[in-house]
């Protein structure tokens, strides 16, 4: 149960009116792009986020388009998904592709040792995927198999993704249905190579991956790198000049390393030593992974439903670690690369819980509440924040594992409040960021205090003025005057989040307990002045 406070805060006596908090939008100024990206998510082989949750099959009842369920590709679509990455995780360093390709009656059955030894059909391969990546709109995230495969098997796999005929690779991907070269976006050189995928301390990491980041090419022609000139590298080397690296296509694969394990900087350390040594000629890279979960007062089994005050307080508290794990990362990136140029990819995060009662426990199948929701709002704002060096990012998971966007039950589906955060920032989508000055209270619980509310403004692609306002706080209402920098603003409009209980989570039977509803707010007396419920997100589009 809720404690009394938070389950009744309207109860609570009433005071005198105090003057509203202030907030002021730098609408004069502008920070980094906030790449779509950071809205990516993530669907490994594990419980039933594939089977059940995308995968049905062409023969079921339950509506699809060639086996992959049409209801969860409309949500996903709604959100506008911009990268899956897939096919793991720990599953992915287990996996082979060839046993995924294919007439779906001679594939090879598998044991998925990492997660239950749960039996791996191979269904839902590399040629379903892509199709379940362009029904959604969405690019491909492809984590290569680098713990237990060969540098040659991943190539052959680029290679039957990304070859054109007469290519022998090419010509079985034509035979199984495809034709045209696919695209892949970004390539991640195994998972989790600390743990999981390895374990490896980040010097033979380092050894072992860069086989895979010089020989594993994609072929697509719109993708491949443009055509070294030996010649001009050569004069440029004799004359002392720097080589930053070769010529890239824009359009190009990015690769991304196994990076740390959350505020462990060992491995961040190593590969960027390696990087800014490194001959381009050889190998490069583009980005380097951080993992990191939020596992509340107890990891692992942190209750997901029915929980206290002390419960949402602990996970929020432990949810702003992300910014300093941040931090730490990227001051250790900048003494390498002050220039940016690769990137920290947040490829697993979010809240991890107990698993549903009756469920098999390493399925990680939980229940997602408002509080998961506001979680994951000030996650985003924190990449926001971070879009500088934080260039992607994806949730664990999509559907049915974790803090996923979606629950299905056979025909039966639902989506979770993180589900309608994500689509309350889609405005943010490649938005540049704004500079935001607020002064607020804290939020205080016994020895924990956390800003009593999290913010961030952009300017969206369409040119509007976009602020996300997250009040962290479960029994308190907050007032902002809000004022704009470069623009008068008199109108807000947009949507809030909020629910009775922060507890409060959308089931089969109440799907909508925690849904967005309208809100929009008038200038008074001059200011515009923003009301935010306790325990509540609001977005907000400001006009002038």
């Amino acid at each position: 149960m809720a404690s009394s406070a938070m389950a009744h805060a309207q109860t609570t006596p009433s005071v005198a009116p105090v003057a509203p908090d202030t907030l002021t939008v730098h609408a004069d100024q502008h920070g980094a792009v906030i790449n779509r990206d950071i809205f990516g998510q993530f669907a490994e082989h594990l419980g039933r986020g594939i089977y059940g949750g995308v995968w049905v099959g062409k023969e079921s009842k339950i509506p699809n388009v060639r086996g992959i369920r049409s209801d969860v590709v409309n949500a996903l679509r709604a959100i506008k998904v911009p990268v899956v990455r897939w096919p793991g995780g720990c599953f992915a360093d287990e996996y082979h592709w060839r046993n995924g390709i294919g007439p779906a009656n001679k594939r090879v059955t598998t044991v998925n040792t990492n997660w239950a030894n749960a039996v791996e059909p191979n269904t839902f391969g590399t040629d379903e995927f892509m199709d379940f990546a362009a029904q959604i709109g969405s690019e491909a995230y492809l984590s290569v198999n680098v713990g237990s495969g060969t540098v040659e098997e991943a190539n052959d796999w680029l290679e039957y993704m990304t070859a054109m005929a007469p290519a022998t690779r090419a010509l079985e991907r034509t035979a199984n249905g495809h034709k045209a070269p696919y695209k892949v976006k970004y390539l991640g050189l195994g998972n989790e190579m600390w743990g999981c995928g390895g374990p490896y301390t980040a010097e033979e990491y380092v050894t072992k991956m860069k086989p895979f980041a010089h020989f594993v090419h994609n072929q697509n022609p719109e993708q491949a790198p443009p055509k070294i000139d030996f010649a001009a590298i050569a004069k440029d080397l004799m004359s002392g000049k720097p080589m930053d690296g070769l010529p890239r296509n824009p359009n190009g694969m990015l690769r991304i390393a196994a990076g740390p394990n959350s505020a462990d900087p060992s491995y961040t350390e190593v590969i960027m030593k390696a990087w800014k040594s490194k001959s381009p000629i050889y190998w490069d890279i583009d980005g380097i992974s951080l993992h990191q979960y939020t596992w509340g007062s107890m990891p692992f089994n942190e209750p997901a439903t029915g929980f206290g005050e002390q419960n949402y307080a602990m996970v929020l508290k432990q949810t702003m670690a992300m910014e300093r794990t941040i931090a730490l990362h990227s001051a250790t990136m900048d003494k390498y690369d002050p220039k940016k140029h690769v990137a920290l990819v947040v490829d697993e995060w979010g809240v991890w819980l107990k698993p549903t009662t009756g469920t098999e426990p390493l399925f990680l199948q939980q229940q997602q509440s408002l509080r998961d929701g506001i979680a994951a709002a000030m996650n985003l704002n924190i990449f926001a924040r971070h879009a500088d060096r934080v260039r992607m990012t994806n949730i664990a998971q999509m559907v049915n594992v974790l803090q996923a966007m979606i629950q299905t039950d056979g025909s039966k589906m639902v989506l979770t409040p993180t589900y309608h955060i994500y689509k309350m920032y889609v405005p943010f989508q490649d938005a540049t960021l704004l500079p935001v000055s607020y002064n607020t209270g804290e939020y205080k619980l016994g020895t924990i205090t956390l800003p009593q509310v999290d913010a961030i403004a952009a300017r969206g692609r369409d040119g509007k003025i976009w602020l996300s306002l997250v009040n962290l706080d479960p029994n308190n209402a907050v007032d902002f005057a809000g004022g704009v920098q470069g623009l008068s603003a008199t109108t807000a409009v947009g949507e809030v989040l909020t629910a009775e209980r922060v507890d409060t989570v959308n089931s089969f039977d109440k799907p909508a307990a925690v849904a967005p509803r309208p809100v929009s707010f008038k200038a008074s007396t001059g200011s515009l002045v923003l009301k935010l419920p306790p325990r509540s997100v609001t977005v907000v589009r400001l006009e002038p």
